[in-house]
């Protein structure tokens, strides 16, 4: 699976975890770089000593590509960025922010950069800014969203249309066909998240991949439309936001009920009622917690078997 994505970062597969906040840590990062993808840090639920400390215990468990993902709004940016150079992270995917501020001072250290957009307009500064690549990330995704909600089937070839960088899908593929659904459309690999917080190495709270598993069709749905878009699972806490957002609650409401540590209540300590879950609507197809390597084989089986199947007589018009 040789392409302008396994080139880049020098990986086997153009296979990439998601960065995501309290469910990568240095074990799951490890195990999908041992596995043939890129493996990503999510540094956004880490203190910069706790990223310190990922990066140097995913240097030992793997001699291949890793990464981190950064969120440009924390405060704390800069000193992760000083993190970044001085151990010599060799890929950066950035997000909710603006590329320009930071892509040439990490490429000048030898860092690729990455930035995660979720429609057009953003692609093309991602573009203008200098990143070497492009992450579209469709309206199924789980965690933070785009408030177009452009689906991915869309957002893909929307994004090919105006760039010509290489691009990574991301929302709603968990599986081979979905990836090669999205290579059809234009992209040149894929980004999963949901599919691997339901894995052994993840990060994430036992409690809250027993939810993931469970998840029904329309068992997620889009909050905090006036704060930052985000996917969550359908509980208690979903609820209440929902009641309070159709009661027209101001922003500060919002905030307050959203509070500083839901998301690690529900995804790092597993209350599942309480806490903030987030995760894609790609959850509903997802039914087991497995070994990483055992998430490879599936997909890259299934990925084969499709690719071959599109030279079958129902595919010819």
């Amino acid at each position: 699976m040789s392409n302008r994505i396994s080139n880049l970062f020098k990986i086997k597969y153009p296979i990439i975890q998601g960065g995501m906040i309290w469910c990568s840590g240095w074990e799951l990062a490890s195990a999908v770089s041992n596995n043939g993808g890129l493996g990503l840090l999510g540094s956004g639920s880490m203190y910069p000593a706790d990223l310190k400390e990922n990066i140097k215990k995913v240097k030992q468990a793997t001699n291949n590509p890793f990464g981190v993902n950064i969120p440009l709004i924390y405060p704390n940016v800069e000193e992760i960025i000083k993190i970044i150079i001085e151990e010599k992270v060799p890929i950066v995917f950035t997000s909710a922010g603006n590329p320009k501020t930071w892509t040439e001072i990490l490429q000048k250290e030898g860092v690729k950069v990455v930035h995660v957009i979720a429609n057009t307009k953003f692609a093309i500064k991602a573009d203008e800014a200098g990143v070497d690549a492009i992450v579209a990330e469709g309206f199924e995704a789980g965690g933070h969203n785009g408030r177009e909600e452009t689906t991915s089937l869309t957002l893909i070839p929307l994004v090919r249309s105006v760039t010509a960088l290489p691009l990574i899908a991301a929302g709603g593929i968990a599986t081979g066909r979905a990836i090669l659904s999205a290579m059809v459309l234009g992209a040149d690999a894929v980004q999963m998240g949901t599919r691997f917080v339901a894995s052994i190495e993840s990060s994430a709270h036992q409690n809250f991949k027993n939810q993931i598993v469970k998840v029904p069709e329309g068992g997620t749905r889009l909050a905090l439309k006036q704060l930052i878009p985000v996917r969550l699972i359908k509980n208690k806490f979903s609820n209440d936001i929902e009641k309070a957002e159709l009661e027209g609650k101001s922003s500060l409401y919002l905030s307050e009920l959203l509070g500083n540590r839901r998301a690690k209540l529900g995804m790092f300590e597993g209350d599942i009622d309480e806490g903030e879950l987030e995760i894609g609507q790609v959850s509903a197809l997802i039914n087991s917690i497995k070994p990483v390597k055992n998430i490879f084989d599936d997909i890259l089986l299934e990925f084969r078997v499709a690719r071959e199947q599109i030279s079958h007589d129902r595919f010819k018009f």
